[in-house]
């Protein structure tokens, strides 16, 4: 009897109208497309973008593997393998250079975050009219470049005028320089990091905390719940998937350093690169005195390759634990 249903299906199948028939993929496609036309022509400029700034330029990858010269241009350039990667790997400062990267984004990650997401939460917890001054002042350091940034810290740390310098002095104490010191700059940078970048981030989760659903709030109030209860039991885990995706983005930038940050603010001083000299300064200063396009090629490549399993193994960790949060 099984067999015969079988049969049937088969030959009904086999003589069913051409336009019954299942479609092939890239039928399935054009009618996708058809049906969402308007959806596609509002999403061209962003494709357009990104064809043209990130998937054309990938064409220059190869010049990681060979040693370029201007007149031969990329493809007439000689072909050398893997010697840039050589290269990179055996400088007396290649330990030194990916140790602070890795370090200095590990620290940018966690102070950035909980610091964001304790903004959020107060802002949360204020008046409408007064969280709008807060969310202005706090967002506006994002929009300023570093190389301004850089002159503001100048006008603090400056050995003979600055601010910090000037307050020591009417304490009685001696003045510091700081740019020849290098051991407080680790607190110095995850700070005006932190200025910088802080209300970017805290915008986002505050956004989020907004639609988390006003009734686990009152029944809370109603159960007793202080602000820390409620925040640690009902916000933060409610908050767990955009810091999640948060953090799995930022993990992917670990190998790839803030250069402005570790350029502009310690004034490119020498004294200083011990602590924080990271692989993209010190990549942009061997291609200014030296002029290895190939090396610096070498570099930018072994960083997005690195940033991409960096994704991968956090998204998969993430998807082990608890799939519903991963990004795919």
């Amino acid at each position: 009897m099984q067999k015969n249903v079988t049969l049937t299906g088969q030959r009904a199948h086999a003589g069913a109208p051409p336009g019954k028939r299942r479609k092939s993929w890239a039928g399935r496609e054009l009618h996708h497309f058809k049906n969402n036309r308007e959806l596609f022509l509002l999403s061209l400029p962003g494709i357009l973008y990104k064809l043209i700034f990130a998937y054309i330029p990938m064409i220059g990858l190869i010049i990681a593997f060979k040693n370029y010269r201007y007149d031969l241009g990329i493809f007439g350039s000689e072909w050398v393998g893997l010697d840039n990667f050589r290269y990179l790997f055996t400088t007396d400062t290649a330990w030194r250079i990916t140790r602070n990267t890795v370090l200095y984004n590990t620290a940018y990650i966690l102070v950035g975050t909980s610091a964001a997401l304790l903004l959020a939460i107060l802002m949360n917890e204020i008046k409408a009219k007064v969280s709008k001054f807060y969310q202005t002042a706090l967002f506006l350091p994002h929009f300023l470049s570093w190389v301004l940034v850089g002159y503001v810290a100048y006008a603090f740390l400056n050995h003979s005028d600055g601010f910090i310098n000037r307050t020591l002095e009417s304490f009685g104490l001696d003045p510091v320089s700081w740019y020849q010191d290098a051991a407080p700059w680790p607190v110095i940078l995850i700070l005006v990091q932190l200025w910088k970048v802080v209300g970017f981030n805290t915008l986002i989760y505050f956004a989020g905390i907004i639609g988390i659903n006003s009734e686990y709030y009152e029944a809370a109030r109603i159960d007793g719940a202080t602000k820390r209860q409620m925040a640690f039991k009902i916000t933060i885990p409610l908050m767990a998937p955009i810091i999640i995706i948060m953090l799995i983005l930022s993990i992917g930038n670990m190998f790839r350093g803030d250069f402005g940050l570790h350029y502009f603010i310690p004034n490119n001083s020498g004294f200083l690169y011990g602590s924080t000299d990271i692989i993209d300064t010190y990549v942009y200063r061997a291609l200014r005195e030296v002029g290895n396009v190939s090396m610096s090629a070498a570099t930018g490549f072994y960083q997005s390759v690195v940033g991409l399993v960096l994704v991968l193994t956090a998204n998969g960790i993430v998807r082990k634990v608890d799939p519903d949060n991963s990004l795919w």
